[in-house]
């Protein structure tokens, strides 16, 4: 189980491979407002609602001045097919090794299928352009969540 981070605490640095394999950091969206939501399986039912949310919420996002990273454990080939088939237009970001999520509070027990498993946590984490966590939020739904996200930010 990780631990939850909590606001105003300094986001996590990480460096990961984009859907093309190209390595994104978090210090790469230094001095802009990042939202970074964590989900637990490409082309999914929920997990595809959420990135097309995002999808379709993005110009509004990047016109306040906040950028939208998505990741998982998929592999970046996995990535690559999910952006395609949903015309995602923003880095889905590939964490294998779920060392990114641990560090993000985003990987813990939870139920599928009736069964506790090791997995991601929907999760969603805003950053502020200073590099600090401005709210971390865990368990989220996927149905609605990008609304309330821009509610939050007053978007």
């Amino acid at each position: 189980m990780s631990t939850a981070l909590t606001p105003g605490q300094a986001a996590p640095e990480f460096t990961l491979p984009d859907a093309a394999g190209r390595s994104v950091s978090l210090s790469d969206y230094a001095g802009r407002q990042a939202i970074i939501y964590f989900y637990p399986k490409a082309a999914t039912p929920g997990c595809t609602t959420e990135a097309c949310d995002f999808r379709d919420s993005l110009a509004a996002l990047q016109a306040a001045g906040v950028d939208v990273l998505g990741v998982s454990t998929d592999a970046p080939e996995a990535l690559a097919a999910f952006s395609d088939d949903f015309g995602l237009n923003f880095p889905l970001l590939s964490d294998e090794d779920h060392r990114v999520a641990e560090a993000w509070g985003a990987w813990g027990e939870k139920q599928v299928n009736n069964q506790t498993v090791m997995g991601t946590l929907r999760s969603t984490v805003v950053v502020n352009a200073d590099g600090t966590v401005r709210t971390a939020e865990y368990g989220v739904s996927a149905d609605g969540h990008v609304a309330h996200l821009r509610t939050q930010l007053g978007l």
